[in-house]
């Protein structure tokens, strides 16, 4: 019945809802009824996905190391209060899972030599202006030709991927390459904070 409804709605511009309705043997009220709960499922979409893209944002800025009951409680800190089953069933439904350290092998790998920086963020992953926070991680993808590593650069204001890289490899010049497209693409302020890790490819000179 999905299907008939869609049709419907789809030549309601070229044809009456009567007449579609009659054709096609579908009575006006189921229709109106699919209609509106169609509109509600969207709705609920919406919301859904902007949920999904706070708690990424959130996963990505705590290095993958957050999950249920974590999202939530961050959350509020922020002041968004979400019914934890809800989050729990989103980041279910999207594969957002907190790492097990213990089953994953990890990308940081500490230089000894170089001094380690001051965390400037201290868990605070708000920002009231764009250009002021700029957090970032690597990560791992495994293809038909091996590993394909991705660094990326989020702003913490707008919620949104500034800068990103590429490569078979996660030297250096990966996360500096990442973070020019983030320069490129925003207005980085005097005072920004770049938050990641204290990996090698982090601390390195260049």
């Amino acid at each position: 019945m999905k299907e008939l409804y869609r049709l419907i709605h789809a030549e309601k511009a070229n044809y009456s809802i009567v007449l579609l309705c009659r054709v096609l043997h579908v009575a006006r009220s189921s229709y109106y009824a699919w209609r509106e709960g169609e509109a509600a499922r969207r709705a609920r979409q919406a919301a859904d996905n902007a949920l999904a893209h706070e708690i990424t944002v959130l996963h990505i800025a705590s290095r993958k190391t957050y999950g249920v009951p974590r999202i939530p409680a961050e959350l509020r800190r922020l002041g968004r209060r979400v019914n934890r089953k809800r989050i729990a069933r989103v980041m279910r439904e999207r594969d957002i899972r907190s790492v097990t350290r213990r089953k994953h092998r990890s990308l940081t790998r500490q230089d000894a030599r170089a001094k380690p920086a001051p965390d400037l963020i201290g868990r605070d992953f708000h920002a009231e202006r764009p250009g002021t926070k700029l957090v970032g991680d690597i990560t791992y993808l495994p293809t038909a030709e091996g590993w394909l590593y991705l660094a990326c650069r989020l702003d913490l204001a707008t919620r949104e991927v500034v800068g990103y890289a590429m490569a078979d490899h996660h030297r250096a010049e990966l996360v500096v390459d990442a973070l020019d497209m983030a320069h490129g693409r925003t207005r980085p302020e005097p005072d920004c904070v770049v938050h990641s890790d204290r990996g090698s490819e982090y601390t390195s000179a260049q």
